[in-house]
């Protein structure tokens, strides 16, 4: 059948507070719950350093939006809810501050980022440029397996989608994409990607409800590997096109519907 991707899932502890700002740089908050525990499925794996996995269960709990834009996070709180010293805490926030999904108020406050609809725009940009060669360069000479792996992951995506299981949906739909550039060998390319994805990733996710929206990214993943498969690369680079760009044709209704979370100005 072929292998499968998908995303895990995180495990952290923040405050929930009103924010405001005032005068740019002070923060006034109001805590309405002291420790809101948001998921508790982490485990700390003892062979692996710490702060990365902390790292990679917060990055993936703001981009499924199990921390909201907004959120405080208190690193005394994601030491215990992790069961790690503050070290690693704290680097695991620098990273996420330079991915641009936290934002830091030295003496005050960690705060989850509001999302930059003109980053998420870059990364779009970024991530079209390179996955149009990838589809064509797939579609010129097929690898061998390619087309079986891919059928399998549109099966995953869509027992996902009737199951209404949004997260994983989305996990499974950075699987189909990541495969495309595992078998054109440029993961190092994925990498880059998934980097600057922050923004962008979290537009999706609250676009992803939308009615019919997994019905058509389904469709669209059905046409890039049928075109993949009949070798026709022009066809292919036009699915992929025309899939890109699903979600930030419709930020306008996106950012209208959930204007906290969206960076004004």
């Amino acid at each position: 059948m072929g292998s499968v991707w998908t995303e895990g899932e995180a495990g952290t502890a923040v405050k929930a507070c009103h924010l405001k700002y005032w005068n740019t740089n002070i923060l006034v908050h109001e805590c309405e719950n002291p420790r809101m525990p948001i998921l508790t499925k982490f485990r700390l794996d003892r062979s692996r350093l710490a702060a990365p996995q902390v790292f990679e269960s917060l990055r993936e709990a703001i981009l499924t939006l199990e921390l909201v834009p907004g959120a405080m996070l208190v690193r005394s709180d994601l030491a215990g809810q992790f069961g790690v010293s503050q070290t690693p805490i704290r680097e695991a926030l620098l990273r996420l501050e330079e991915e641009g999904l936290v934002e830091v108020f030295p003496q005050h406050a960690t705060l989850v980022s509001r999302i930059d609809v003109a980053a998420a725009r870059e990364a779009h940009f970024l991530r079209r440029s390179i996955e149009l060669e990838i589809v064509r360069t797939l579609a010129l000479q097929p690898p061998p397996g390619l087309v079986v792996q891919l059928q399998a992951q549109c099966a995953l995506q869509e027992s996902l989608a009737a199951a209404q299981r949004y997260d994983d949906f989305l996990g499974a739909d950075h699987g189909f994409h990541r495969l495309m550039y595992e078998a054109a060998g440029v993961m190092g390319l994925w990498a880059l990607v998934r980097r600057y994805s922050g923004h962008v990733d979290r537009l999706r996710r609250l676009h992803l409800p939308t009615a019919g929206k997994t019905g058509v990214i389904m469709r669209q993943h059905r046409a890039i590997l049928d075109a993949i498969d009949r070798q026709n690369a022009p066809a292919a680079q036009e699915a992929l096109r025309e899939h890109l760009s699903g979600t930030l044709s419709a930020v306008d209704d996106v950012c209208a519907q959930h204007p906290d979370y969206i960076l004004q100005g």
